[in-house]
């Protein structure tokens, strides 16, 4: 299995169906500031300034963050031999050296990822126009947001849904702004899911990528885990609104520890990764993320089994505390349905890579036929493979033999040395 045949290799390639999903990217990350920005003057308006503070200091975070992400980003991409100048022959919007102030600029001014989705769908467009032409550096631009996305919902959309939640339970009732955001970042979180799996999935040969059948069952067992957590969070912070900081920062604290021992090396500079574990942290409060290479069955239930006690528990309280003439319409069968949809996520997330995932199908694991190839072929294309999702690849996809693992290791070792 070490061995790498590279006459049915192919590299990752734009098509039109790329170019929808940037768009609808763009549409869906549009309608999400909008609409938390309505959410905002809402809450304002009828005199719930607290709130209106949350959602705005949600949003102003997670951009700060997908910011800082990005700016890192391009500048590595900078130091990378020819990249420069294949981009400025392309003419990106962000990444030629003529735009190097501007983007500076864009990136202080909270709207570098923004220009991301606007030089992706140019250089997508272009692609189109010319036939294939420049198609490296589109896929190469639609990975990194599909990554920013990934951060953008997790620091802000899946935090303000809970905030949603709870205002509801907390009143008693919905406004219709109120059920337009929570169906708006419900979207976001969605398609991000799916939109990212799928990025990850390009980098398997062509024989594994992502059918129909196999994103329904990734976005369903993602939605059955992520919105009892959602849920129960909200609940919690209906009876108890203090106590979820400390909650939040005793687990996000613990997570982070997690991830530096792990060992991450995500990004190309010690503070870029203390960013990238602080937002590791964040996106395990709410959903498993595998941030490190190796098997990660067992690491991967220990903890699904932390979060399902902490759930329960944090459900318990709910129900000790919660007052029964305003819950009783709804608290039975959030209490039975929570916990139940849980493990019926679980349930599917075991279906799905017993029968779904590439390693069913006997293909090398951890997108390494992608890494192994590109490390045989010419260094153009080296410029342009996406290291940062290639690293991502082979944390998702585990492999199954020892034997494979130990010839992994050493293409990986090879790998980092040479981009680095």
């Amino acid at each position: 299995q070490g061995r790498i045949d590279m006459a049915c290799f192919a590299f990752p390639k734009y098509s039109w169906l790329d170019f929808l999903f940037t768009l609808f990217g763009v549409c869906t990350y549009l309608f999400d500031v909008g609409s938390d920005l309505w959410v905002a003057a809402e809450f304002c308006q009828r005199g719930h300034f607290f709130w209106s503070g949350l959602v705005l200091s949600f949003m102003l975070t997670s951009s700060v963050i997908v910011q800082m992400f990005s700016w890192f980003w391009i500048k590595y991409d900078r130091d990378l031999e020819n990249f420069e100048s294949e981009t400025s022959e392309n003419n990106i919007v962000l990444g030629g050296p003529s735009h190097a102030k501007l983007t500076c600029f864009l990136h202080v001014c909270q709207l570098g990822f923004f220009f991301r989705h606007v030089s992706a769908l140019r250089q997508g467009f272009c692609v189109w126009w010319r036939r294939g032409e420049g198609a490296r550096y589109a896929v190469y631009l639609t990975h990194d947001l599909s990554m920013l996305r990934l951060f953008e919902t997790f620091c802000e959309s899946a935090p303000q849904l809970t905030l949603m939640v709870h205002t509801m339970l907390r009143t008693g009732h919905a406004r219709t702004i109120q059920c337009v955001s929570v169906v708006a970042s419900t979207i976001s979180v969605a398609w991000m899911v799916v939109d990212y799996h799928r990025s990850l999935r390009s980098y398997l040969p062509e024989k594994t990528r992502q059918d129909w059948l196999s994103s329904v069952a990734y976005f369903l067992w993602n939605l059955l885990l992520i919105a009892p957590r959602v849920v129960s969070v909200a609940l919690f912070t209906s009876v108890l609104p203090l106590y979820i900081v400390a909650h939040f920062l005793s687990l996000w604290f613990v997570f982070v520890l997690w991830a530096w021992l792990k060992g991450t090396c995500f990004m190309d500079s010690r503070a870029g990764e203390w960013l990238y574990r602080a937002t590791i942290g964040v996106i395990w409060y709410f959903s498993w993320f595998s941030v490190s290479e190796g098997r990660t069955r067992w690491r991967s239930l220990i903890y699904h089994t932390f979060i399902l006690v902490d759930n329960s528990i944090l459900l318990l309280t709910w129900w000790w505390m919660r007052n029964p003439e305003m819950t009783q319409t709804y608290a039975l069968p959030l209490a039975v349905l929570v916990p139940l949809f849980y493990v019926t996520g679980l349930l599917v997330k075991a279906l799905y890579y017993h029968c779904c995932h590439p390693m069913r199908q006997g293909d090398l694991p951890d997108g390494l036929v992608y890494k192994s190839a590109v490390d045989q072929t010419s260094a153009v294309y080296s410029q342009t493979v996406n290291k940062r999702m290639a690293n991502h690849v082979t944390n998702f996809y585990s492999s199954k033999t020892t034997a494979v693992t130990k010839t992994n290791d050493s293409v990986i070792s090879k790998l980092i040395g040479d981009w680095t």
